[in-house]
């Protein structure tokens, strides 16, 4: 199954969460814990790579780029409700397909930094849970530079992730 396939089919299975009432709070305290021991805030809040995470701006995007050879450098993204530079406009089937297949609603593929194979193994409740909290944390308005390709220079400081046996 090529990847658009497969992001079709997580959405078309998680397309009653897009429509699903609010959630209950034992379903966000869920989703808290999933995101708190899966360390999403270590890419997704600012300062956090640089010793000072600034909880102000909690999930709003990593201030600070991963460069991955030969492929570029990419910051983790702003993951709070905010419609112009976060996810506010994705539908909850969108958060799933990309948090589990690392696929975007516009067909990109996230940068392979980011654990969605891993992901991949989320019951469909936790995964919703997840998605839950995502949606009650405070909008942060918070646009992530990037990504930047091999040959392009990144306007931020970088991490760079250097595979076994690469120079």
């Amino acid at each position: 199954m090529n990847v658009k396939a497969m992001a079709g089919a997580v959405a078309a299975i998680c397309l009653p969460l897009a429509s699903s009432p609010a959630a209950d709070p034992a379903m966000i305290a869920r989703g808290k814990y999933l995101v708190t021991i899966a360390s999403c805030h270590d890419c997704h809040t600012p300062g956090f790579f640089l010793g000072k995470p600034d909880m102000a701006r909690y999930l709003g995007g990593s201030d600070v780029g991963f460069e991955l050879p030969g492929l570029g450098v990419f910051h983790g993204p702003n993951l709070t409700p905010d419609k112009a530079t976060g996810l506010g406009d994705w539908t909850d089937a969108q958060i799933v397909a990309a948090i589990q297949t690392g696929t975007r609603p516009d067909g990109r593929m996230l940068a392979p930094i980011m654990p969605y194979h891993a992901f991949a193994a989320l019951t469909k409740q936790d995964a919703a849970a997840i998605v839950a909290f995502l949606r009650t944390i405070p909008a942060v308005q918070n646009k992530v530079v990037g990504p930047f390709g091999p040959s392009e220079t990144p306007t931020s400081f970088v991490m760079k992730v250097v595979p076994p046996g690469a120079k």
